[in-house]
Parts: C-alpha cells; structure tokens; sequence
C-alpha cells in the first residue's frame, strides 16, 4: 500500500515499515490475543522520493516528531488490525502534507476607516453619558 500524501508526491510501500503490537481498550478478551495496534514508520533523511528542498522542510518542522531521521505515526483507535492500518496511512499523509505546506502569508496590516473612529467615539460618548448621570447630584 502506497502512501499518497499528494498529487506530487508519492511515498513507496517498500520505504514504509510496519509494527503490530496488541492494543489497550475496547475488544474483550480478543483484544488480549491480536495485534491490532499499529505503528508506522517512514525514514524522512533517506527517503528517495523527497527532494533535498523537501527533506529539509520536513526535518526543520517535524524536527520533534522525528527520532533518527524516521517519523513515526501509531494507530490503535479501532478493533481491528486492517482499519488500524488504514487509519495510520492516513495520519502519516497528514503530518507529512502539513510539514510540507506552504507557509501562510503574513498579515498586511490595514488602517481603521473613518466611520469605524466615529461610531467607536459616539458609543464611548453615549456609554460616558449614562454612566454621568447616575452619578449623585452636586449641591450647587
């Protein structure tokens, strides 16, 4: 099974390793004797698809999440070990689409419109107003 994170980009099933190991949670006493829980695993440093761009994205923004150079996503949300498998292909697509994707641009500051000034000071006015005439009265 091929890992497609994208149009572009395409992740081998051969550079993609497999663990199985028995899962905590729902199952009974089933869940005692299967392995349903999985971890995958994807070497980022040496993969061959990734060009050398691409490779020094991931590494800079997935640079906590990886050990060695290798990304590692573990499934166990479900019963059985084939929706588990499915369910880690796709949280690996998205760390690594997310790693990949563009930067947001950055915020262009914009100025205040006039009216927004205007109906900004008339509400402060009319707020001050009321606030003034619950105040006592003076003995003048």
């Amino acid at each position: 099974m091929d890992l497609v994170v994208s149009r572009a980009l395409t992740v081998p099933a051969a550079e993609l390793v497999w663990r199985f190991s028995r899962s905590s949670g729902p199952g009974g006493q089933h869940v005692n004797t299967s392995d349903s829980r999985v971890q995958l695993s994807w070497d980022v440093s040496a993969s061959a698809v990734l060009t050398d761009d691409q490779r020094d994205l991931l590494v800079a923004r997935l640079g906590g999440r990886l050990v060695d150079g290798v990304l590692t996503v573990a499934s166990s949300e479900q019963r059985s070990q084939l929706r588990n498998r499915e369910t880690a292909l796709a949280k690996l697509a998205d760390v690594v689409a997310a790693g990949l994707a563009p930067e947001a641009a950055p915020r262009r500051p914009t100025r205040r419109t006039r009216g927004s000034d205007r109906r900004r000071l008339t509400a402060k006015n009319e707020r001050s107003a009321t606030k003034q005439q619950r105040r006592r009265p003076t003995d003048d």
